[in-house]
């Protein structure tokens, strides 16, 4: 997959092409079904499929402080986009310029002057442009004027309800990963580089793979049953905790991974590690002492084992 980063890295040989525009924010099921149609028309019209996307996201642009969590970063993104058979990923800077841009003149210069679309994919409710002037109707003018053809996509539901970005944020801070995998497709994943930390969990008895997000809020922390991938023998089962870690810094508010993995001895540091999210055990929790966090590391360990148990003899 190629990615283009912004207007002026287009060349002559990037024109032709069926293009998607969106966030693809977790690219769940709804989104799949998107890439899916994508990737037929592609083939149809002998010519790439190209997915336009924004970074930052226009939520995060236009209001910062209220806009939510991501369920992926870019990195993650683009890794999934490709395993969904994605040619190509032009990915704008949303600024403002392409803030200002009307919707007549997002048309003109990215979809025809800049990539000679063929055939534009796009959802039913899609709005774009200053204002959120754009919608179907007008990407059909559009399409007549300029000679290229739209096809919408409806709303994916499943069990009557739209799969959704925000749908899946709601259900993974309430814990529930079952329903957030069933939207996804998969279970929730985060991946990161493995670090140097501060080795206590070493000292405890449990040695952890660390990975800081820095200032990435996942959508969900606590203490979690997980499957790690990118190593031997992969999956490695284990238990997670993902938050502040309020035991060692009450101060903190960045995100770290801290990954124990069981029946493994090695060397992780700077690994890239994928993290599959599998169960909820607890919510994070500040301990009096580290007597007393080795106890409940311990408890959760187990509880995490009887878990995996549990579903493999399903």
């Amino acid at each position: 997959m190629e990615l283009i980063r912004g207007l002026h890295n287009l060349r002559p040989r990037h024109r032709g092409c069926v293009a998607t525009i969106g966030n693809f924010d977790g690219v769940h099921l709804g989104h799949q079904a998107v890439l899916g149609q994508l990737a037929d028309k592609a083939a149809e019209l002998h010519v790439p499929g190209t997915v336009i996307t924004f970074e930052p996201l226009p939520r995060e642009y236009f209001a910062p402080e209220q806009a939510p969590g991501r369920l992926m970063r870019l990195r993650e993104k683009l890794q999934a986009l490709n395993r969904y058979g994605v040619d190509r990923v032009l990915l704008l800077r949303f600024d403002a310029r392409l803030a200002a841009l009307s919707a007549g003149d997002f048309v003109q210069k990215i979809l025809v002057d800049g990539l000679g679309i063929r055939h534009l994919v796009i959802g039913d409710d899609f709005r774009f442009g200053r204002g959120r002037e754009g919608d179907i109707d007008f990407l059909r003018a559009a399409g007549r004027r300029h000679g290229f053809g739209v096809s919408p996509t409806p709303s994916f539901l499943i069990d009557g309800c739209r799969v959704s970005s925000t749908r899946i944020r709601e259900l993974l801070g309430a814990g529930d990963l079952d329903a957030a995998a069933r939207l996804l497709g998969r279970p929730y994943r985060l991946s990161g580089r493995v670090v140097h930390g501060n080795k206590l969990g070493r000292e405890l008895g449990f040695p952890t793979a660390n990975m800081p997000f820095g200032d990435y809020a996942p959508p969900l922390s606590g203490i979690f049953v997980v499957e790690t991938w990118g190593l031997p023998e992969e999956p490695r089962p284990g238990v997670a905790s993902l938050g502040v870690r309020p035991t060692i810094d009450a101060q903190s508010t960045e995100y770290v991974l801290e990954v124990h993995l069981f029946d493994f001895e090695g060397d992780l540091y700077g690994r890239h590690l994928s993290v599959d999210f599998l169960h909820k055990l607890r919510d994070e929790a500040r301990f009096e002492s580290l007597e007393a966090l080795t106890e409940q590391i311990d408890r959760d360990a187990q509880a995490a084992r009887a878990f995996l148990a549990r579903r493999i003899s399903c």
